[in-house]
């Protein structure tokens, strides 16, 4: 039978031909798989207990106390989801190495954040993006607008593809219900993320961090050696063409010529070289430089050596995925051609459930296949670590973003205690919503993943990407010019994404019915045009209105980020009342609570004791603590080489793989 969702249509068998084996059923990966879950929830617990999470700045920001290993483990575990492993590695076996320089391009942008972008948002004294929106224009309304898309994007981008791609390989190693997958993996993300606030995640980050790298060095040292070294596997590649090819195009399942290249033709390249390195820097620019999910990790950190050193650990790491990830999945798609190379859609159906290719179980087929006992339980934890380490990175952004730019609105005197148990009941519904969105998800872009997240962030990020960018850099851009420059950006992008999804992506067996003027435009192409749309808008609008005066751009923007007289924000800040508030009031009359209640606020963190009230001068001298950017000259000038020496390697790699 058939069925539709969103304009997508999906042949569905009432009982697949081919069935999962069940692989995971040896004490080996049980055993492996068991110790992982108690170690990363004594981390979670270890975490909880240290920190403070009592207050909003501790739940949020971690105290702003973090130092830069943990910090840079963290940014790398919240970026390299399960969506990298499954959609890397199926993206690399259908296409070659060039979903690679995806990765490479990190290595840049990742230092603009360090260098540029934070300590502006740290001499701003935000907590999330919108926040530094909000003093920067003045007004409410853009700051409630970049909330809601940001929590709109983080469902199309992130949490379901995450969700989907963790379940594929659930799917494939346990033979379980997708859905049942996602639910069971979700109970146990959410409950340290809803308990234990930043500092949990990102100390259980940087664990699994350290679980995905030696895993991956593992796994790939398999997959190389199978097939033979580096030579032979280029060459076994170039042939891997699956037996059954029914009557579809050649060029459908014949490896690309140019599949050991990143950069490719302009025009017929699957992923052209100026969209490669122009386009592709733009969703970066959004996703390092204006994502609550990286910036707030760098906000915790406590000081700008470590939120440097951190970035350039992160940048570092960022090499590891052409060689652990991509070229795994092509190594896959030798080893298992019919399967992960299939193109009718028929054997596709019977493979992986979907007719529009299976190159997405390149990674979990891979390590189920070929890896022994006990390492493959090792690799299912690897899976699940990538998987929790991003969705709780996401949750927990998230949950700051409608805590603190849209609940904090509604309930102007909430008390720190109800801002937290509101972030966290948002989880909840946040998942629901990215759950029933996996259906899209699983068929877009012809069933490859990663192409399908970075082509819905070219449609939408990049009006938020030059809002950003003309904030810090131009002075003269002002509430009406952004608001409304993203506004229509987001329009323009929106009509592009909604015209996608109802005529379909189609496959290269079955081409979509899109007309060309709309979907023909490559997605870095569109990405790239978007964003220089929305930078003339923006411009355009502010130059015909009134500038903002200098007063309230203090420490706002990067010509006057050294100023130091009083910053007048734009407009009252009427977003939280104080904390000695009538709430806050009524709060503290309450009487001893009973033995269950005191349980009750350990776990949630709310049982600690309030902070005493500290005078005008004690808080203007906390203040200046929370918002220095100064740096030790020795510590700047190390961080500064490092960063030379980082762009080097980037430079290096591209050269040599372009």
């Amino acid at each position: 039978m058939t069925w539709n969702y969103f304009g997508f249509s999906r042949a569905r068998s009432a009982s697949n031909t081919t069935s999962t084996l069940n692989v995971i059923n040896n004490p080996a990966d049980i055993s492996v798989i068991v110790i992982y879950f108690v170690v990363v929830l004594a981390v979670g617990i270890w975490a909880m207990v240290r920190t403070n999470r009592s207050t909003v700045g501790g739940f949020f920001l971690a105290g702003r106390s973090m130092v830069w290993w943990p910090i840079g483990a963290s940014l790398f575990a919240s970026n390299i989801g399960s969506g990298h492993f499954v959609g890397l590695a199926g993206t690399g076996a259908a296409g070659g190495i060039a979903i690679g320089g995806f990765e490479f391009n990190a290595l840049v942008v990742v230092l603009i954040l360090g260098w540029i972008f934070v300590p502006i948002y740290i001499k701003a004294g935000v907590v999330t993006m919108p926040e530094y929106l909000k003093k920067r224009f003045g007004g409410n309304r853009i700051r409630i607008y970049l909330s809601l898309l940001s929590l709109i994007l983080y469902i199309f981008t992130k949490i379901s593809a995450d969700m989907f791609s963790g379940a594929i390989f659930i799917k494939q190693a346990l033979d379980l219900n997708i859905y049942v997958a996602v639910i069971l993996l979700l109970l146990i993300t959410a409950l340290y993320t809803v308990t234990g606030g930043l500092a949990a995640v990102i100390y259980t980050d940087t664990l699994q961090t350290i679980i995905m790298v030696v895993g991956s060095l593992i796994l790939m040292g398999f997959a190389f050696d199978k097939v033979g070294g580096y030579e032979n596997f280029q060459d076994a590649y170039m042939n891997a063409i699956p037996s059954v090819v029914g009557n579809v195009s050649a060029k459908c399942y014949t490896p690309r010529a140019d599949s050991f290249h990143i950069f490719r033709d302009a025009v017929t390249g699957d992923l052209p070289w100026p969209g490669v390195i122009f386009g592709l820097t733009i969703q970066a620019a959004w996703y390092w430089c204006t994502d609550q999910v990286i910036v707030q990790r760098c906000l915790s950190a406590k000081n700008m050596s470590h939120v440097k050193a951190g970035c350039i650990l992160c940048g570092y790491l960022k090499l590891l995925p052409m060689f652990l990830i991509v070229m795994p999945g092509m190594i896959s798609r030798v080893l298992y051609t019919d399967e992960v190379a299939c193109v009718v859609p028929s054997i596709c159906q019977d493979v992986c459930d979907t007719d529009v290719g299976c190159t997405n179980i390149a990674y979990p087929k891979l390590v189920l296949d070929l890896m022994p006992n006990g390492l493959r339980g090792l690799m299912l934890s690897v899976m699940l670590a990538s998987l929790m380490s991003s969705l709780t990175s996401i949750f927990n952004s998230a949950s700051t973003l409608f805590t603190m730019d849209i609940y904090a609105k509604i309930r102007k005197r909430a008390s720190e205690k109800e801002l937290m148990i509101a972030g966290r009941i948002f989880i909840v519904a946040l998942i629901g919503v990215s759950i029933a969105w996996i259906p899209i998800v699983q068929t877009a872009q012809s069933g490859q993943l990663f192409d399908y997240i970075q082509s819905v962030t070219s449609y939408l990020a990049p009006p938020i990407a030059a809002v950003f960018t003309l904030a810090v850099f131009c002075k003269r851009v002002n509430e009406l010019g952004a608001f409304y420059g993203m506004l229509i950006g987001l329009a323009i992008g929106m009509s592009r994404m909604i015209t996608e999804f109802v005529y379909g992506t189609g496959s290269c067996a079955q081409a979509t019915d899109c007309p060309y003027i709309i979907c023909g435009i490559h997605y870095l192409y569109f990405g790239l045009i978007l964003f220089g749309v929305s930078c003339i808008l923006v411009l355009g609008i502010s130059l015909m209105s009134k500038p903002i005066d200098d007063k309230h751009l203090y420490r706002l923007c990067w010509s006057l980020r050294n100023r130091t007289e009083e910053r007048i924000d734009l407009g009252e800040d009427d977003w939280a009342e104080e904390e000695d508030s009538k709430s806050m009031e009524i709060e503290e009359q309450e009487t001893e609570p009973s033995c269950w209640r005191k349980a009750y606020n350990c776990f949630c963190g709310f049982n600690q004791t309030k902070a005493p009230k500290l005078s005008k001068e004690e808080e203007a001298e906390l203040k200046k603590q929370m918002t220095d950017t100064s740096e030790k000259p020795l510590w700047r000038n190390v961080m500064n080489a490092n960063a030379i020496i980082l762009l080097t390697v980037c430079v290096f790699f591209h050269g040599f793989f372009g």
